[in-house]
């Protein structure tokens, strides 16, 4: 079977009670539940409170929905009444940079109100974003939208370098394709990173991804079909991107100076405590950590941290 000729004009789903839920939908979403249980494990790993990322969730997912939404209406033009319209929204209309946007000023938020370092908290978060930008991706393929420029070279006609668009009856280069895998690939080493890496300063993944992420939408905006970069006289993912480039370099110049100048090397520290998770930062102040195989600081500092069953013997 061929996989390119799997899709039809009308996007496929699944219908309940003659209400049609789109594969786009149940891909979204798969990718937010792979994203909840990323983040949650790292939160554990990186020496925080797994509950403290439930409350993240809660608060800053619903952010990031509004926001993904209203930076595609407000930059595509979209008339005021349409932005939440039912009809408007299941034809369409989301923005991954509005996601950003939004859901960075809900962390932060949060990260004020919980005195949390924000920082530390953005690089488990980011990996999960990655992932599940990378896993939303193949939204774009059952939509067959967010490609490239027509592929006249017979030749390339096939999946993974090319997708056949059946509502313009061509080939087209398989954009959506190429960003899903330099994004998971981007969430692999980072999740490494977040796991192994215990040491000063927090923000690397942080900085990263903006890096990362601004680069790859920097290369992709440009080549993309006309009809799927928003804005009309101002391209504004395309801006967005380079801004969020040209901000994650800086952050990542300005993070490795201050450590190097404070602690006395870019990575870690020669003058005092060489880790950036030592603390461990609870959800709520009757919250204690306790030795666990995935908390990387209690394989570190093993003494600090007293055994689950002792703590339920206490209690």
């Amino acid at each position: 079977m061929d996989i390119n000729n799997l899709l039809a004009f009308e996007p496929p789903g699944i219908t309940i009670f003659g209400f049609k839920i789109y594969a786009y939908a149940i891909i979204i979403v798969c990718g937010m539940v792979a994203a909840f249980f990323v983040i949650s494990l790292l939160f554990k790993r990186r020496n925080m409170s797994p509950d403290l990322f439930l409350t993240f969730f809660c608060i800053c997912l619903p952010i990031a929905i509004v926001t993904t939404r209203l930076f595609y209406c407000i930059t595509d033009g979209l008339p005021i009444k349409e932005w939440f319209a039912l009809s408007s929204i299941r034809s369409g209309g989301l923005s991954i940079v509005g996601g950003i946007i939004g859901g960075a000023a809900g962390v932060a938020g949060v990260c004020f109100f919980k005195k949390v370092n924000f920082l530390r908290v953005g690089d488990c978060i980011v990996v999960g974003l990655l992932l599940a930008q990378s896993i939303g991706r193949w939204g774009n393929f059952a939509n067959q939208e967010v490609y490239g420029g027509i592929v006249t070279n017979e030749s390339l006609h096939f999946f993974p370098i090319s997708v056949y668009i059946e509502d313009v009856a061509e080939w087209h280069y398989a954009f959506f394709f190429y960003e899903s895998m330099v994004t998971l690939t981007a969430a692999a080493l980072m999740f490494l990173n977040a796991w192994k890496n215990p040491y000063k300063p927090n923000g690397i993944n942080t900085a990263l991804y903006f890096v990362v992420y601004g680069l790859t939408r920097s290369i992709m905006e440009p080549l993309r079909d006309k009809s799927f970069i928003l804005g009309d006289s101002v391209p504004w993912s395309m801006v967005m991107s380079i801004c969020m480039l040209v901000a994650g370099l800086a952050a990542l110049f300005v993070l490795l100076f201050l450590n190097k100048k404070k602690e006395g090397k870019l990575i870690g520290s020669l003058r005092g405590e060489p880790y950036g998770i030592s603390e461990y930062i609870a959800d709520n102040k009757n919250e204690t950590a306790y030795f666990n195989k995935i908390n990387i600081m209690c394989t570190i500092y093993p003494e600090k941290y007293p055994k689950q069953e002792k703590k339920e013997k206490e209690k």
